[in-house]
């Protein structure tokens, strides 16, 4: 009866010890560094809301950020997260409304997700609560170029 137990025990001790210690690809689709270092003028904002349920599977440990409508034209978003890490993602999935959060007059939300596997890894390093706080997730905006707002003006 006490071996089943020892070896199950042992192959969660296992599995956790190779969630916090493996290394991880954090999905970007540019260079974080490149655009937080770069010149040109940024916005940043907070999340307005933070979701992190990350035993529903994939696609559910994200923040919701309200943006300005002349940014939908930005070229990059980097979206920096607290003990995790920072993201570059392009623009991609406006809503007026995700869960119980509205866009006010002249904003768009938009979600940005984390790696499930980085919010556990996280979870098990002690960090659930920094990582459920919406002032610990920032999302960085270049200024839309001139030829961008044009553009957007002209559609």
């Amino acid at each position: 009866m006490r071996r089943p137990v020892i070896y199950i025990l042992i192959l969660l001790l296992s599995c956790l010890l190779i969630v916090l210690w493996w290394p991880i690809d954090n999905g970007s689709n540019c260079s974080s560094l490149a655009v937080l270092k770069s010149k040109k003028p940024k916005y940043q904002v907070q999340a307005s809301q933070v979701i992190i349920k990350p035993w529903l599977g994939q696609h559910h440990v994200y923040g919701i950020f309200m943006l300005p409508e002349r940014y939908k034209e930005s070229p990059f978003f980097v979206l920096s997260v607290k003990d995790v890490g920072e993201f570059c993602y392009r623009p991609f999935g406006y809503s007026q409304s995700y869960d119980d959060v509205v866009a006010k007059p002249g904003t768009y939300l938009i979600r940005y997700y984390i790696l499930t596997r980085m919010a556990m890894k996280n979870i098990f390093k002690g960090g659930y609560g920094e990582l459920k706080q919406p002032q610990n997730w920032t999302l960085t905006v270049q200024e839309p170029t001139t030829n961008q707002l044009s553009s957007t003006k002209s559609q």
